[in-house]
């Protein structure tokens, strides 16, 4: 079926021409209202990004990922292999949240969070509006010839970008193998440390490609939140939008003419001055309804405000609106969708929270050797063999670390020596022999308790299975 002529720009994204070849955007410098809020958001976040793998809380970094090592910090918090299930379960939350997020406000995350957005919109734009002007002189320079104004115009930018490329890779480093190490690799030089070097170049040749070249194709092509949001929106959702209504009127919209009646001739307000197309980051028309390449990024509302501003109409022909607000007049509700995502999202934080509290800074595993059976001490008394293993999630120092049988008398004898020392985020780990007299026995398999402690401090409990004799059944 041919598609209606009012939808055809649906069938191709508007950064690709009809030849197929990338459509280069330049879009006008923003300002406004809008533009001056998401700058301090913008740089407030910019601040965190850099500063949280440098803050410390107890000890801990602020927000650790290492993949390789298997540890993360979340807020300060460790979490090990062994906290694996927290860690999606604070995923899982971090994909609700969002999710009704986009529900009520769309991707306003895009526009005001996102650190594709913010780098790209926040820094490395305003780099380029600096060195190369806004977007006319931006235009005339990709036309012109490669002389020398050119020439010198590009390599300042593009040794600025790599520079600053170079320093979101430093960053970004100190997310994966954390700050500490990070600043030791550089105090002892990049050249003692060649394999990292390696890596924070193939980060940094990644951070230039992306905000030198890819860019907003990022939010368009390869990010799949733009797509995931056509079947998260709804009439009810409150997005960047166009009021057609007031914008259109009776008879379509209409260039400016001074002292022109436009209500009696049935034009809307739209004077059809391309600015709001001209200010997108992504190059789209917002007149055209929601589309997947908008990231709400706000610059078309002022852009539009001050063209409104200019002729004496009222603001807000572009706004945050949702679909029925614009048809119906109907105002935002908090509707039973968005009530059953808040609900989900509140059972996934009570049960975060309450596994928080459950989570010990010490855990401990015993467990029996594969494939070895009980021995005979002596006439009555028994021996398993186990390996142990003590992980201390803590910046702290176990040091006079020994275990206890808890629930029957007995001893444990460890391979290396009884007193155990358990370094700061790290674990001990070892052979231990469990010796029981048969008369304390339930059977062939009885459930024993063991404690561990450091000093005197019981730190944590944990449980096994002591084999013996199958005719104490």
């Amino acid at each position: 079926m041919e598609t209606p002529d009012n939808e055809k720009f649906r069938d191709s994204i508007s950064t690709i021409n009809d030849d197929g070849n990338r459509s280069w955007v330049h879009p006008k410098k923003p300002k406004g209202w809008f533009y001056d809020k998401r700058k301090i958001v913008s740089y407030v976040l910019l601040a965190f990004l850099f500063s949280a793998p440098f803050i410390k809380i107890n000890g801990n970094q602020f927000l650790l990922f290492n993949v390789l090592e298997r540890r993360f910090n979340i807020f300060g918090f460790p979490f090990w292999p062994q906290d694996f299930y927290l860690f999606v379960i604070s995923l899982i939350i971090g994909v609700v949240f969002i999710t009704l997020f986009t529900v009520a406000f769309g991707r306003i995350f895009c526009g005001w969070v996102c650190p594709q957005t913010i780098f790209m919109e926040m820094v490395f734009r305003r780099i380029e509006y600096w060195i190369e002007g806004d977007r006319n002189a931006q235009r005339k320079l990709d036309t012109q010839s490669w002389n020398a104004e050119k020439i010198r115009k590009r390599l300042i930018k593009w040794f600025i970008f790599f520079i600053v490329s170079f320093l979101i890779a430093n960053v970004f480093l100190a997310y994966l193998i954390g700050s500490d190490v990070l600043i030791q690799y550089i105090t002892e030089g990049p050249l003692n440390h060649s394999g990292t070097l390696i890596s924070l170049l193939i980060f940094t040749s990644v951070f230039y490609f992306i905000f030198s070249w890819f860019r907003e194709q990022v939010c368009i092509i390869a990010c799949p939140y733009g797509r995931l949001q056509g079947v998260l929106l709804d009439n009810k959702s409150v997005v960047v939008a166009y009021d057609y209504k007031r914008g259109e009127g009776e008879n379509g919209r209409k260039k400016f003419r001074k002292n022109e009646d436009r209500e009696a001739l049935g034009h809307g307000d739209c004077i059809d001055c391309l600015q709001c197309v001209h200010v997108c980051p992504t190059g789209i028309d917002i007149r055209n309804g929601t589309q997947l390449e908008c990231v709400n990024c706000t610059a078309c509302i002022d852009e539009c405000d001050t063209i409104m501003d200019r002729i004496n109409k009222p603001k807000g022909l572009i706004r945050y609106a949702s679909e029925d607000d614009i048809a119906k007049n109907e105002k935002f509700k908090f509707t039973p969708r968005m009530k059953g995502y808040t609900a989900v999202l509140g059972i996934l934080i009570s049960v975060l929270v309450g596994l928080l509290f459950l989570r010990n800074d010490v855990e401990a595993k015993v467990l029996r050797l594969p494939g070895q059976l009980y021995q005979h001490v002596d006439e009555t008394t028994l021996s398993n063999v186990y390996t142990f293993k003590i992980i201390n999630k803590t910046i702290n120092e176990y040091d006079n670390v020994h275990l206890k049988l808890l629930n029957k008398e007995g001893i444990i004898k460890v391979v290396t020596g009884n007193d155990i020392t358990i370094p700061k985020q790290g674990l001990a780990e070892g052979t231990l022999f469990i010796e029981i007299d048969e008369a304390f026995l339930d059977g062939n398999k009885t459930k024993i308790e063991i404690g561990v402690y450091s000093g005197d401090k019981l730190i944590e409990t944990t449980s096994t299975s002591f084999m013996g004799p199958r005719s104490f059944n």
